[in-house]
């Protein structure tokens, strides 16, 4: 049987000079219909700006918030992957307790507003927790290059706190996501692996850590990146209670120099240049799994 070729069609066609048409009036329609005062000359400098004192281009509001965006997502990412993990493996638990403590959680987490969970999270965290840890008192007597690495690498000591609170907000809200993503991969092997695994004499945490969460990770990591892409852009919800990523940025930025349309269309922009090499990884991630189980 000969497979069909693929290739264009007139309806292909057709619908791509609909949709370039559609793109062109709209573009039209912004550029010379909409009474507005472009300035794109005004908006780059809040990328890099010049510093005097140390005489080259230094980071300034948007790139800034990129970074604090980047942060936010790569360390709620892990402690999300975390307690993702330990909730599915309670839901997946031969222990009726853990099976309903992850099923409540998971639940809770799914059908709650994002935003009401940072709340409750942020004002629980700050008023009741962090005192405890001596954040503040710490920070205020390190060195002054602990102090700089800490900026770099986490935040700066006086939104040290709200950074944590943050992270661990994201962090809850994900991991409920990715514990039923795990879930999957694991209830997706084979049961006659566990009776094999169980017949060699093998424990449960034994078969779990040679056997068959080596497998569902395979399965399911495409899935899990996919879901990195979307906690990069759920970071920006965090903004409510003042942290200084991205959107924040951009907010503060329109406010003070009324360029509403320039910067959106920047830190759109910059959204996409950090979710879109991810979204590529994604694709030849799944296409050397699929060659790998061909």
């Amino acid at each position: 049987m000969t497979i069909p070729r693929k290739g264009c069609i007139p309806l292909d066609i057709f619908l791509l000079v609909l949709i370039f048409s559609a793109a062109g009036y709209i573009g039209y329609r912004v550029v010379v219909q909409l009474n507005y005062s472009w300035n794109w000359s005004g908006i780059w400098q809040y990328l890099f700006r010049y510093d005097e004192q140390q005489g080259r281009y230094v980071a300034n509001y948007l790139v800034l918030g990129l970074l604090t965006t980047l942060r936010l997502s790569v360390y709620a990412g892990i402690l999300a992957l975390m307690a993702g993990l330990c909730m599915a493996l309670a839901r997946t638990s031969r222990s009726l307790f853990w099976r309903l403590i992850g099923r409540t959680y998971i639940e809770l987490m799914r059908n709650l507003p994002p935003l009401v969970i940072i709340f409750l999270v942020y004002f629980f965290l700050v008023d009741q927790i962090t005192p405890f840890l001596w954040l503040e008192r710490s920070t205020r007597n390190a060195e002054p290059a602990t102090i700089h690495l800490l900026t770099i690498f986490v935040a700066p000591p006086s939104s040290l706190s709200a950074f944590l609170s943050a992270v661990v907000t994201l962090a809850v809200f994900e991991s409920a996501y990715i514990a039923e993503i795990i879930r999957a991969g694991i209830e997706s092997v084979d049961r006659g692996q566990w009776e094999a695994a169980h017949a060699l004499g093998l424990t449960r945490r034994q078969t779990l850590k040679n056997i068959v969460l080596p497998q569902g990770f395979r399965r399911i990591l495409p899935l899990l990146a996919g879901q990195f892409i979307s906690l990069i852009k759920d970071s920006s919800i965090v903004s409510v209670i003042s942290i200084q990523e991205l959107t924040y940025q951009g907010t503060q930025l329109m406010a003070s120099t009324y360029m509403t349309i320039e910067v959106w269309l920047l830190v759109a922009l910059m959204y996409f240049l950090l979710t879109f090499p991810c979204s590529m990884i994604i694709g030849k991630l799944e296409r050397s799994l699929a060659r790998t189980a061909a």
